[in-house]
Formats: C-alpha cells, structure tokens, sequence
C-alpha cells in the first residue's frame, strides 16, 4: 500500500488526553504529521507535550462550545491539514430508563456538534486527499439499554458523517466513521460497574461478561483505533468515502 507523503502537513486531533486519542496522536507524529491536539486541561496537554515532543502542539479549548473554533484555528500552523479526528468520550450517564435527559443533549453537543465544529475550524487549510474522522462506537449501531448517551450520540456522528461526505467530497475531501467496540478504559468499568449494579452482579463477572460479548473474548484496544485512523492517510483510502469502519472485535450480530 502507498503511503501520502504528509511530512510538513497538520493533523488535528480533539480529545487527545483521552485513552485513544494520545495513542492516536502519537501514531500520527510518527507518520510524518504535525499534531494539534486539543483539550479542556492545559495541565495534561502541558504533559502530554512533554511526552510527543515539540511536533505535538496544544491547543487548550472546549469543543462543546462555539468559541473552540476560533481557538483551533489560531493554533494551526501554516501549513495544510491532512487530517482532523474527533475522539471525544462521554460521561457515563446509566441507561436509558435512570439517564438524566439532558445527558443526552450534552453527549450530542459533545461528539455531533463538536465534530462539525472541529471541521469548521479547519476548513480553510483542507487540501484534497483531507481525512474528516470521527470516532463513535459499536453502541452507535448496537443500541443497548444500559448506554443511553453513547447510543444516542454515535447515531447522530454516523448521519452527520455521511452528510459530511457528500458536503466535501466535491473537493476530494473524504469523511469517515470508525466504531469501536468496548475498549478496557477507565470508562469501560464505569459502564461495567453501572450494568452490574442494575443485574445485582459482581463488577468482575459483569466485565468478563462484557469481554464474553465478542466472537474472539477480546476488547478493542487504542491501539487498534489508532492503526485504523493511520490506515485513513493512504490514497486508497479514497474507497471508503462516508463509510464506517467497525472496529469491534466481532461483536456485531446483524448482517
């Protein structure tokens, strides 16, 4: 597979303190990229530079308000934009009979409201070949009960990337999905301990449980998100214009 040559190029990559997206970071500085990468907590991007090195560049801003595209965009560097990723995670909020009802506008706010701000920060240094990529979830295409918020929000991500795939893929932009499955995260025992409670089971035999919900007993790793967002800077990767990528380690039972 040909690899773009993206040496001297930007990516952009939003929630990049979180589990996948210092991973994802990372595996993008290695690809030759300059890595914006963009968070509420200056302390942790202060570390986190220090951890990249001086290619990585912080960018302290919340991409549930408006106000972070102006930011965003001040903190570019001069040069084009290969690739922006959205890897925002949301607060576990329960299940959709005790989630408070205005979690779910906050997670939309969070991963639809603030991909479309993300892109809108960066429209002016996009070049054909751009990659707009978004991170959503097997819960997205898998509703269950006791992910409420993440259910909701990554339905709204997959709509809104095709829309963006039809809105940019006019000037040889492309737009893409990947959907992971539960990753061992922090977050994951949060959901984990919030499901046992609701079964009246132990956390650990909850979460093997969970682990049990794949056809290979495995959860999907940073790792492997962040070698299919790396997958995303090849030419080729044209084919999979508006599609979702699904990442879930054989979860999915439908066809």
């Amino acid at each position: 597979m040909t690899q773009r040559t993206t040496t001297g190029e930007t990516a952009v990559v939003v929630g990049v303190t979180g589990a996948f997206g210092k991973v994802i970071a990372a595996r993008l500085l290695a690809a030759g990229l300059t890595v914006v990468g963009v968070a509420r907590d200056g302390t942790a991007l202060a570390g986190l530079q220090g951890e990249l090195g001086p290619d990585f560049l912080p960018c302290t801003a919340d991409i549930g308000d408006d106000t972070a595209v102006a930011v965003i965009a001040e903190t570019l560097p001069d040069a084009a934009v290969a690739m922006v990723v959205h890897s925002v995670g949301l607060p576990v909020a329960g299940g959709v009979a005790n989630a408070p009802p205005q979690a779910l506008t906050t997670a939309c706010n969070l991963k639809a409201a603030g991909f479309l701000r993300l892109v809108r920060a960066v429209e002016g240094r996009l070049r054909r070949g751009s990659r707009l990529v978004a991170i959503g979830g097997h819960y997205g295409f898998e509703p269950s009960p006791y992910a409420a918020t993440a259910g909701v929000a990554n339905a709204a991500l997959a709509n809104l990337v095709r829309q963006m795939s039809w809105a940019y893929g006019a000037q040889g932009i492309t737009a893409h999905l990947l959907a992971p499955g539960p990753a061992d995260t922090d977050r994951l025992r949060k959901v984990a301990a919030a499901r046992a409670e609701r079964a009246g089971k132990p956390l650990d035999e909850e979460y093997e449980a969970m682990r049990g919900d794949s056809a290979i007993h495995a959860f999907t790793t940073p790792e492997q998100v962040a070698w299919a967002v790396n997958l995303l800077l090849a030419p080729e990767a044209d084919a999979l214009a508006g599609s979702t990528l699904g990442l879930d380690s054989g979860r999915r039972h439908g066809i």
